[in-house]
């Protein structure tokens, strides 16, 4: 499965925190960039395992993604 993530450097603590959009709740955060697409990797893996399947069927079924140009 695939699934998008987001990266934001932590300014406040350091590091990077990591949330995946497609499962509301799953968070995790690294040191390093490779370090917080690790630790996202197994949390992803956890929220999935906690899924029932119907939950799991919803979740993948909403997101959605698009790419949009913006004149500023």
């Amino acid at each position: 499965m695939r699934f998008k993530i987001i990266l934001e450097e932590d300014e406040e603590v350091g590091g990077f925190i990591a949330s995946c959009p497609g499962l509301p709740g799953c968070f995790s955060q690294g040191d390093t960039v490779e370090e917080a697409i690790e630790n996202i990797k197994e949390a992803i893996q956890a929220c999935l395992e906690s899924l029932a399947e119907d939950e799991l069927q919803e979740c993948i079924g909403k997101s959605s993604c698009r790419v949009v140009d913006v004149v500023a």
